[in-house]
């Protein structure tokens, strides 16, 4: 198989050619880690703090800290300066979101204003729009806010009831409807609104984006939701009647709404990615501190082989997760910065390049997403009784990391769109997916090469763990492949074998993440643990990879051809010998030491 840079990886190549090397955390340079270090302690000094008070809501709180994030410059980080941001790359902005998410209910709403409140107008926006809002939306004078959902209305966002009439003169749009729950919604001075703009003739409807000011008669507010989590995030119902809006409101063209939400749902899934990052590493230091702290049988808790077994494992999915973040995050930064320099305006290089890499984006949002919770969720555990008392700061983070698995596009939506995306490229001609399901094919009807290399805790073969996750992804293309065969337009109707596909695949490119990153840290670190995490990934995967693989083949194989798929997982998915236990005892040993998340 060819070996090529990260920077011409294309969007979801990664499953057919491998890299040899790709951007990690510990490539940020020193002016991306100061920005990272203002806006961690921003959240440490200005926002922990304030949880309480946040959580309940106090009158104008949100509104003054988004201000001060405003005045640190970190609500415009990624606007040009043009229009008053500091005009930094994705990268950077990345970090930011990684280092806010740690904020809770602030990071939701701080998210929400310089994500879907602000990126719409910057992208789609016209001169004269982006000239009247963004200088405000950067500096926070401005808040934003995105309303979309409806009652009727959640993932099948396209049958939204919401209408918008062209009044007689054609100055104005007469909006009437619904939007449900709207983060901001108590305080945005704008919000992005989508309707269908009544006697459009296109496929969509004439589903369009509208820009709607606060004071806009006709538009009202519900009462504050009371919510799980995030409860000092607004959130309410927005109320249409009538509202008229100037015609110079609309945002993009009529009819092109949907290219304006699917847009802005990729980057802001990769947004969410870093947030769950940041939320994670804040976790997992609350456990270590606090199992380093509690003492049972007159030993720290920490030093109990169970309560080891969970630190470690909390860093091994954040590490996964944080490597295939920036990997995505750099391959989103490259090809911005290449159509840049081919003459592309800024707006539409990083939409193009969110496009190609929609596939990772979708990856990183579930995968986050599950990360967090399950880091949360044995925060918790750790600290036993502790952890369901509000005294400790773990009941927070595990109530405010439920949502997150709806955001942006449920978990089970973005699963199915990462095959439906993958098969989409391959039917166009983008991505070779189907010659490469024929090789493999082939492959298991010829002899079986010997993969005899055996890995220790001591020791680390990466030539050997690559091999592994290049079967991995034969074995995803033959499955894929065969039930695209077997089932061909019909196989969007088979749920349970698309999200058994895509749980495989995305333990492929988080245990390569994983791989890549220790193998390049590890040729200028040869002491680093970080190959201990890769492997224990790598080891972890190879089970969730064969169970999965057997669920998608039962739910459409028999007979002859079931025999031989199944000797598909026996042959591409092997186990190889590593001893974990001792590998997450190492890794829980650092931990210890450090007292904190230190990789």
């Amino acid at each position: 198989m060819e070996t090529i840079a990260p920077a011409t990886l294309k969007g979801g190549e990664f499953l057919i050619r491998p890299s040899d090397n790709i951007f990690t955390p510990e490539d940020f340079d020193e002016e991306q880690r100061m920005i990272y270090d203002m806006a961690h302690q921003f959240i440490e000094k200005e926002i922990w703090p304030l949880l309480d008070r946040i959580d309940q809501q106090e009158p104008g709180l949100m509104q003054s800290l988004l201000d001060k994030a405003g005045e640190l410059g970190l609500l415009g980080a990624a606007l040009p300066e043009t229009y008053g941001g500091m005009g930094k790359d994705f990268i950077t902005a990345t970090l930011i979101n990684e280092a806010v998410g740690a904020g809770h209910s602030f990071a939701v709403a701080m998210a929400a204003h310089t994500g879907i409140g602000t990126l719409p107008i910057l992208y789609f926006g016209t001169p004269e729009q982006k000239q009247k809002y963004l200088p405000g939306l950067a500096t926070g004078a401005i808040k934003g806010a995105y309303a979309l959902t409806e009652p009727g209305a959640g993932s099948d966002a396209l049958s939204g009831k919401t209408t918008a009439r062209r009044s007689a003169d054609g100055s104005q749009f007469i909006l009437n409807g619904q939007k449900i729950w709207i983060t901001n919604s108590g305080f945005a001075d704008i919000f992005t609104v989508f309707a269908k703009v009544e006697g459009a003739t296109d496929k969509h409807q004439g589903f369009s984006a509208f820009i709607v000011e606060r004071n806009t008669p006709g538009l009202s507010f519900g009462e504050e939701e009371h919510k799980m989590g995030i409860k000092g995030s607004s959130t309410r119902q927005l109320f249409f009647q009538d509202c008229a809006i100037p015609a110079d409101h609309l945002l993009g063209e009529i009819g092109k709404g949907h290219v304006i939400a699917f847009n802005i749902l990729n980057i802001g899934r990769q947004k969410l990615c870093a947030a769950a990052v940041g939320a994670a590493k804040r976790a997992i230091e609350l456990s270590v501190q606090y199992a380093n702290n509690r003492e049972q049988f007159r030993k720290p808790i920490a030093s109990f082989g169970a309560i080891q077994y969970k630190l470690a494992e909390q860093a091994v999915r954040l590490f996964a997760c944080e490597s295939a973040l920036y990997r995505t995050t750099q391959l989103i930064d490259a090809l911005e910065k290449e159509s840049l320099a081919q003459g592309i305006p800024h707006e539409k290089a990083l939409l193009q390049a969110a496009e190609e890499y929609a596939v990772e984006c979708a990856i990183l949002k579930v995968c986050g997403s599950e990360m967090l919770d399950y880091v949360v969720d044995e925060a918790v555990q750790i600290h036993g009784g502790n952890g369901f008392s509000e005294e400790y700061p773990v009941s927070r983070a595990y109530r405010d990391s439920r949502i997150n698995r709806i955001f942006e596009g449920t978990n089970e939506i973005n699963r199915l769109l990462i095959l439906d995306m993958l098969i989409k490229r391959a039917m166009q001609g983008r991505l070779p997916l189907l010659q490469a399901a024929k090789a493999a094919q082939d492959e298991l009807l010829a002899p079986p090469a010997a993969l005899t290399n055996i890995i220790n805790a001591n020791s680390t073969d990466f030539q050997t763990l690559h091999s592994q996750i290049a079967q991995w992804k034969k074995l995803a293309l033959l499955i894929a492949g065969a039930a695209v065969q077997k089932f061909m337009q019909q196989l969007e109707d088979e749920q349970e074998i698309l999200m058994a596909l895509s749980d495989i695949i995305m333990d492929i490119y988080l245990a390569e993440s994983s791989v890549l990153r220790a193998e390049k840290i590890s040729r200028q670190q040869p002491d680093s643990l970080y190959p201990l995490l890769a492997q224990v990934f790598v080891a972890d995967a190879t089970y969730r990879i064969q169970q999965q693989a057997n669920e998608a083949l039962m739910a459409f194989a028999e007979g002859d051809e079931l025999r031989i798929l199944q000797s598909a997982i026996r042959r591409f998915c092997k186990v190889l010998p590593f001893n974990t236990k001792q590998a997450r005892r190492r890794i829980t040993a650092a931990l210890r030491e450090a007292n904190t998340y230190c990789f």
